[in-house]
């Protein structure tokens, strides 16, 4: 069943955030994973890496297609998951706990603002 969590903020590209201190936590939410299937590959950028809101950072993959990653906010990898990179199905199964993809210190913080919260991010599916 779908999940959206309220505590996250979302984007229109499907990737979710998580505020934790001056660090964010990103991951793809419940609706892409579904929409993508069995995940069978996964790319992420390395730590240290420089990433800019709303550009590609990384690639999902499945049985069904190839998803670029989009960056919902401005910032410096700090962590990447190494267990979704060799275990992708890990997105499926817990898209917002073990699934979880890289940990970013933001550049901005008030982008984080600017993203949709559950209910706005639902409707929008909703409008699909």
């Amino acid at each position: 069943m779908a999940d959206y969590p309220s505590e996250l903020k979302y984007t229109k590209d499907h990737e979710w955030a998580k505020k934790t201190g001056s660090s964010v936590v990103v991951g793809v939410t419940w609706y892409a994973q579904d929409a993508s299937g069995a995940l069978v590959y996964c790319e992420l950028p390395k730590v240290g890496a420089s990433l800019k809101a709303g550009e590609s950072f990384g690639v999902i993959e499945s049985t069904k297609a190839v998803s670029e990653l989009f960056a919902p906010l401005s910032g410096k990898v700090t962590k990447i998951n190494d267990e979704v990179v060799s275990s992708p199905s890990l997105i499926n199964d817990d898209p917002y706990g073990k699934g979880w993809l890289i940990e970013l210190e933001l550049a901005n913080a008030a982008e984080y603002d600017g993203l949709m919260d559950s209910k706005t991010y639902v409707s929008k599916l909703e409008q699909k």
